[in-house]
């Protein structure tokens, strides 16, 4: 098992269980205490667990459970979108990402690459991009929401309008079998569809889960991005939809 699946495994654990202890843990997956060690030093520093005695156990914070939750579900699918859309993005472009969990995953795996322009205008995308070897790393300025990092509002809309990137990567909270996808905070909205606007490559990230979620505010519709990558394939109507409209759809973990 590899660790995003231990993770993930983990997290399900601290939130029936509240707590975990490191011996079992290690019993349980098969592996050295060592590296369930190191696995519970990543849930504390993404704010998911405090460490204890022998263990870890289930952060109180409401808030920021929220979003790790998020992050750390379907965290195996997610790693895969990540690094089946950065095959999409070469070497010394430029490529803009917003706030969402998967597309920290396609940072992570873009942290490989070499001489990157990245501009974000999600705070755990700088952390994560900031010891690559690239040609900038570019913060996008504005009202940062403290529930997930995102900046958000006006200031940051006009702040990208500034640039034309290589390539825009986007993650969305719910995709339409009609090609609709969706998303619930209009100013969050409002920055992802700056970010297409100014890019010249356009990538949708999400995994199938986004399907079973209803959204109000549109971010856009298939025929505005170019690629679609996916854990999974889609519904027909949707696979039907994006063929319409041009839009090429990949599966990570497929040879497409």
């Amino acid at each position: 098992m590899q660790q995003p699946e231990r993770l993930e495994k983990i997290i399900e654990m601290l939130n029936e269980l509240g707590q975990v202890d490191v011996i079992s843990l290690a019993n349980s997956f098969d592996v050295t205490e060592q590296t369930v060690r190191r696995d519970l030093a990543t849930l504390c520093q993404r704010g998911l667990a405090t460490r204890m005695h022998g263990g870890a156990r289930r952060l109180a914070s409401t808030a920021s459970l929220s979003y790790e939750a998020r992050r750390m579900n379907n965290i195996a699918a997610k790693s895969a979108i990540g690094k089946k859309a950065a095959e999409l993005i070469p070497d010394a472009s430029s490529v803009i990402l917003n706030i969402g969990t998967t597309t920290e995953q396609v940072a992570t795996a873009l942290a490989g690459h070499q001489n990157l322009k990245v501009i974000t205008n999600n705070i755990n995308i700088i952390s994560i991009m900031q010891s690559a070897n690239l040609s900038s790393l570019i913060q996008v300025g504005g009202m940062v929401r403290q529930s997930d990092g995102a900046v958000v509002g006006e200031e940051a809309v006009e702040f990208i309008s500034r640039y034309k990137a290589d390539y825009a990567v986007i993650g969305a909270s719910s995709i339409d079998d009609d090609g609709s996808i969706l998303d619930f905070d209009s100013r969050e909205v409002a920055v992802a569809r700056a970010i297409l606007k100014n890019a010249r490559t356009r990538i949708l990230v999400a995994d199938q889960s986004k399907f079973e979620i209803n959204a109000p505010v549109r971010i856009a519709s298939i025929d505005e991005v170019d690629f679609v990558v996916m854990d999974a394939e889609p519904s027909n109507a949707f696979a039907q939809a994006a063929r319409d409209a041009g839009t090429q759809i990949l599966v990570a973990g497929s040879n497409q």
